[in-house]
């Protein structure tokens, strides 16, 4: 199945690097990808459990589905996130 989910905090070429691959290593996930112009992320799921799992490790990383909870923490999380994107994006 496919989906696509308007997810918060998405900023920059570095949170949508982030985003892909973390996303990449969730079981059952396949065939990300992330537009920062549209702050949406797409994908393929196996089952309604890896989508739970998909939208968890959103959240976790700080860039929950638009209509979730936008906590301070969370922003922090997305600001670590992108600068953790950023410099993996730029050793490849």
């Amino acid at each position: 199945m496919k989906t696509t989910l308007e997810i918060q905090n998405l900023k920059c070429g570095g949170c949508a690097h982030t985003v892909s691959t973390k996303l990449a290593d969730v079981a059952g996930v396949e065939h990300v990808s992330v537009s920062v112009e549209s702050n949406e992320v797409s994908f393929d799921y196996a089952s309604e459990a890896d989508l739970v799992a998909a939208k968890q490790k959103l959240k976790s990383l700080g860039y929950p589905e638009f209509d979730a909870a936008n906590s301070v923490v969370t922003k922090a999380k997305s600001f670590i996130s992108c600068a953790t994107g950023k410099m993996a994006n730029h050793e490849s």
